[in-house]
């Protein structure tokens, strides 16, 4: 259980066949490896040792896949830094998980001051990018022209593969300590549920920072799968990307998924590529999914859901079950059920099971659960529990073993003592055909401790009312759930790394002024 193992068997098995496009570059899998071996042979002539932590900031691309091969090859552990974090969060990384080399690419190379400033030790810079290497940085293309191979450290099971940080919205990041059989065995089930095969193409349009990525990622290298690269997400370049290299599979978040068939230049016909859209990183609104089905008839859809802790997959909802008739049909808001290997229960406040169809909190246990929080005993008593990660994520399972994920137990509402799940309420208001994207809130109530608060993006020319919000959840859930007030905006909420809207930052100015906070 080695993360290098995907390369060397393409390596060796389909040498000739193309591991990744980007741009004007085109690299084979044995290109690849020669490439991987040499700058693996680079860190250890800077230093790297057994298990360092090696950090990356960078967009998408082709160097940075190799990175992840490389740090491995190397013996060590990979620390990518999140793209939407400032230079103070992302020094606050480095100075917790002791990196002392980090990749940097020309976007952020601009941030490389800040961050130097901000860190308690000094840090070795290689720059990713393209055209002059700024001063103070070594030129990965140099290190790797330089540099002599190595053999394989052949790290795997139990040892350190990565510190992958999460968290940040609500306190201190914590570093989840993921190892080679983590994410190894990820990648076997993400190969099988996600449908790789040899020849397939996989577009990065999710940042490679985060797992959600990570898990196509993976994925895609244990079938020999040809990876495509976008720097950073657009709608446009997403369209164009897509029309230009044909990929098979692309993994995408709600949010792009809504923003690309809402956009004028959204046309099927670019997309005849395509095999599977993969969703996940947060529920899809059940108005954008009707949308998506509609638009793309011949996609297959299928949803991964996961949390860092876990590498990240839990379950699967494979594309049968994305139908509104028939016999497969009612299962399309679930998460779908347990990857192969994978063993899930729902567990109540005091960790005992409970029965099915009842709402408590989702563990997990398998042979991806992670290490542990990095220098962080006490979070990680508090998730890890018994081999169980305890994932902070509300559902219950039906019956037929179907997770349906009701929300984030720190998003829930309490108003006049009845619990609300926010997700609930957002996937009624998504259906309203003048909807674009909503986001429900708890907001302070002098009467009821909390009111369901709406915050609505209306569709493009569209001017839904709030009495026509509320009235369209009159008759599709109960009184207590539907929206006290709706609030319409005209930009994007905001988002975190993953594509996750950060209700906290919605959240903040109703609360500013009372005792404490809500989340």
């Amino acid at each position: 259980m080695q993360m290098t193992q995907p390369l060397k068997i393409a390596a060796t098995t389909t040498p000739n066949t193309l591991a990744t496009v980007f741009g004007e570059r085109e690299q084979t899998w044995g290109q690849m490896q020669a490439r991987v071996a040499k700058l693996a042979g680079a860190l250890l002539g800077l230093g790297v040792e057994r298990e360092d932590r090696v950090a990356i900031l960078a967009n998408n691309s082709d160097r940075y896949l190799e990175y992840y091969f490389s740090v491995w090859w190397a013996g060590a552990a990979v620390m990518p830094l999140n793209v939407r974090w400032s230079p103070s969060e992302n020094a606050y990384s480095l100075n917790d998980g002791g990196a002392k080399t980090l990749f940097v690419d020309a976007y952020f190379s601009p941030d490389v001051a800040e961050i130097c400033s901000k860190t308690d030790h000094d840090l070795t810079l290689i720059y990713i990018g393209d055209g002059d290497c700024p001063a103070g940085m070594l030129c990965y293309e140099d290190l790797i022209a330089k540099s002599d191979p190595i053999k394989d450290a052949e790290a795997g099971g139990g040892d350190l593969a990565g510190i992958f940080y999460t968290g940040g919205t609500t306190g201190f990041p914590k570093g989840a300590m993921l190892s080679h059989q983590c994410l190894w065995f990820n990648g076997i089930i993400s190969a099988k549920h996600y449908y790789f095969e040899p020849g397939d193409r996989y577009l990065h349009a999710a940042p490679m920072f985060h797992l959600a990525d990570g898990s196509g990622s993976n994925g895609a290298s244990m079938a020999g799968a040809t990876h495509c690269f976008l720097s950073s997400f657009s709608v446009e370049n997403v369209i164009a990307e897509i029309e230009l290299n044909k990929p098979t599979h692309v993994l995408l978040v709600p949010t792009m998924v809504g923003m690309i068939l809402e956009d004028p230049g959204f046309d099927s016909a670019k997309f005849s590529s395509l095999k599977h859209i993969i969703y996940g990183a947060s529920p899809m609104p059940e108005g954008v999914l009707r949308q998506t089905m509609a638009a793309l008839p011949d996609v297959k859809i299928l949803q991964g859901y996961g949390q860092t802790e876990l590498g990240p997959i839990i379950s699967t909802l494979p594309p049968q079950y994305h139908v509104l008739q028939g016999q497969y049909s009612g299962k399309l808001r679930s998460a779908g059920r347990p990857c192969v290997g994978v063993q899930v229960k729902i567990v109540g406040e005091d960790g005992t099971e409970m029965p099915q169809g009842e709402v408590g909190e989702i563990a997990v246990k398998g042979p991806h659960t992670m290490l542990g929080y990095w220098k962080n005993p006490e979070q990680t008593k508090a998730t890890l529990k018994d081999g169980w990660v305890i994932t902070g994520d509300g559902a219950y399972l039906d019956e037929d073993g179907f997770i349906f994920i009701v929300d984030r137990v720190k998003d829930m509402i309490v108003t006049g003592g009845e619990n609300v799940f926010s997700a609930e309420v957002e996937n009624v208001i998504s259906t309203h055909p003048a909807v674009t994207s909503v986001a429900v809130i708890g907001i302070p109530n002098e009467k009821w401790g909390e009111a369901v608060h709406a915050i609505v993006i209306p569709k493009l020319g569209a001017a839904p009312t709030e009495a026509e919000i509320i009235d369209h959840c009159r008759s599709r859930i109960a009184n207590y759930k539907r929206p006290h007030s709706v609030e319409f905006r005209d930009q994007p909420f905001p988002l975190s790394g993953a594509g996750k809207v950060m209700k906290r930052e919605l959240r903040a100015p109703f609360w500013a002024d009372q005792g404490q906070a809500v989340g």
